[in-house]
């Protein structure tokens, strides 16, 4: 007898090409309503709304309703972890139109990933920070923790960003995260959120409206290049 999690049914949820879409969709933590996500898979609502329902009752999606609306979020972190580290041995996406090809072209540039910065952009940060020294490459092979240097500890501060941890968390502070697009790390965990918010703070990148891609902003590019020697 079968004793180990069947993880069949997780798998054959995630399988349907719409239910895929869905989930990549709110990998940057938003909740979107059902038509929205409908519109997204070129799916009639009726299609989508019995696909969320069996998203919601796997446990990948949580729903809140709002009014006449109901709105679509991932579950949770490590939901969103799954879908990422699928997406990076998955096989690359087969191009069929100009439309898609930008769309590709900006995700893969810079996005947002469940509350951290991804693609091109993302990596050039994670790779910055190791190669100035305030981030440093797990000692141990197994490990998916970067460590922060005390060097990185104070520039972080000066930045603007303060590195404090609730007693008794989990957390991961700096997480190596495979980025499905370019097939290198970027960082996640509790610093690349941070990272995030601070980026935004200071007007250097904007996600577009409706989409996981972020702009770099003019003012970005000149501060990323002085601070962190990034060119974009």
């Amino acid at each position: 007898m079968n004793v180990y999690p069947n993880i069949t049914v997780i798998a054959s949820l995630i399988a349907d090409p719409s239910r895929a879409i869905f989930l990549s969709a709110l990998l940057d933590g938003r909740a979107l309503p059902a038509g929205e996500l409908a519109h997204m898979a070129s799916v009639t609502p009726q299609t989508a709304s019995s696909h969320l329902a069996k998203l919601v009752e796997g446990g990948l999606l949580e729903v809140e309703q709002q009014g006449r609306h109901r709105y679509y979020r991932l579950a949770n972190k490590e939901i969103a972890n799954l879908i990422e580290s699928m997406a990076s041995i998955a096989p690359p996406v087969q191009i069929r139109s100009l439309k898609q090809s930008d769309q590709l072209q900006q995700l893969s540039h810079a996005r947002t990933c469940y509350g951290h910065l991804a693609g091109k952009l993302g990596i050039s940060l994670c790779e910055a920070l190791v190669q100035k020294g305030y981030l440093a490459e797990p000692e141990e092979a197994h490990s998916k923790d970067y460590q922060v240097t005390e060097e990185g500890r104070q520039w972080f501060t000066t930045f603007g960003i303060e590195l404090q941890m609730k007693p008794g968390s989990r957390r991961a502070i700096a997480r190596k995260c495979l980025d499905w697009s370019e097939r290198r790390h970027h960082l996640s965990g509790m610093l690349g959120e941070q990272l995030r918010h601070r980026l935004s703070e200071l007007d250097w990148i904007r996600q577009k409206t409706g989409s996981r891609s972020v702009e770099v902003t003019e003012a970005g590019k000149k501060g990323l290049y002085e601070m962190l020697s990034i060119s974009l």
